[in-house]
């Protein structure tokens, strides 16, 4: 499907949003670009580094003969912005968003924008980086990597297709499933291993040698705990949103280390083995299938 835009307005021209709009830029689908942001100084900068054409601090303006917003603020400021941004909403302007929870911005959704529902179609594309700001941005970010529809009963049709076609013009592979196995999967694949990650370097740095272990520290411990200089607040709403699911997860991780544990007390090598071959097999067969 072929799609293009007059008016695009990002909310929050960070890396999600700053990447979004210079892939529409580059794929010559969007002709003007709005930013909107809470902090002024990244709407500015976005706008020198050329990701946007405008910068709004006024929602109406913004929002004037607006065809697609694109929310990728955290997902904890979701509820705030549809509020305010519902009375000036458009009946042909599309909105979605880039959360990495679905339940909790389709909750804000069903309570702030009405009669706007079926022009929301909830999105999350599987595109982050440890590093964020329009700086961080870039027009390729998304190209071939996944993004996740989760439709709601009363989109229409167009609506979902033209949102589709957004993503795609960005280079992503497209795919669908419901808010709440989105937010089980990405519980197990994303959000415990963002929580482990902080968690250990937390730990670490805690320690009274914590100057020996880091200056030690190598390319294993760096790999795993890359994930640990990732935007605070943006992860402190994701965990907080999708807690139950995420604590599930938790849980069944806990009970791994508990075996992994009794494996240790016991000098168990033999058992050791066999699970970090199982796991090795395992981790190789995913990492040879992208």
């Amino acid at each position: 499907m072929n799609v293009s835009f007059e008016r695009v307005v990002i909310a929050g021209v960070g890396l999600i949003g700053g990447s979004f709009a210079a892939a529409l830029r580059q794929a010559a689908v969007a002709r003007h670009l709005v930013g909107v942001g809470r902090s002024r100084a990244s709407l500015d900068e976005a706008l020198a580094l050329g990701l946007i054409d405008e910068v709004q601090t006024d929602w109406a303006a913004a929002l004037k003969g607006a065809d697609l917003v694109l929310l990728a603020m955290p997902v904890g400021q979701m509820a705030t912005v549809m509020a305010a941004m519902a009375p000036h909403l458009e009946a042909q302007t599309l909105v979605t968003d880039a959360g990495s929870t679905k339940a909790d911005v389709i909750d804000a959704i069903y309570t702030h924008l009405g009669v706007h529902i079926a022009r929301f179609v909830p999105a999350h594309p599987i595109a982050g980086a440890e590093k964020s700001g329009p700086a961080a941005a870039s027009a390729t970010l998304f190209q071939d990597r996944k993004v996740v529809l989760t439709p709601l009963p009363e989109n229409a049709p167009d609506a979902i297709d033209r949102v589709r076609a957004a993503w795609v013009a960005c280079g992503a592979q497209m795919f669908q499933m419901s808010p709440q196995e989105h937010d089980r999967v990405f519980a197990a694949v994303s959000h415990l291993p963002h929580l482990l990650a902080f968690g250990l370097v937390h730990d670490l740095a805690a320690r009274a040698n914590a100057e020996q272990l880091f200056k030690y520290a190598a390319s294993g411990f760096r790999d795993f705990t890359r994930i640990a200089g990732s935007h605070p607040e943006m992860w402190r709403d994701i965990c907080v949103a999708n807690r139950q699911a995420l604590l599930a997860e938790l849980d069944a991780y806990l009970a791994q280390l508990a075996w992994l544990r009794a494996l240790l007390l016991q000098g168990d090598g033999q058992e050791l083995e066999k699970l970090f071959s199982e796991a090795s097999a395992a981790r190789n067969k995913w990492a040879n299938s992208q």
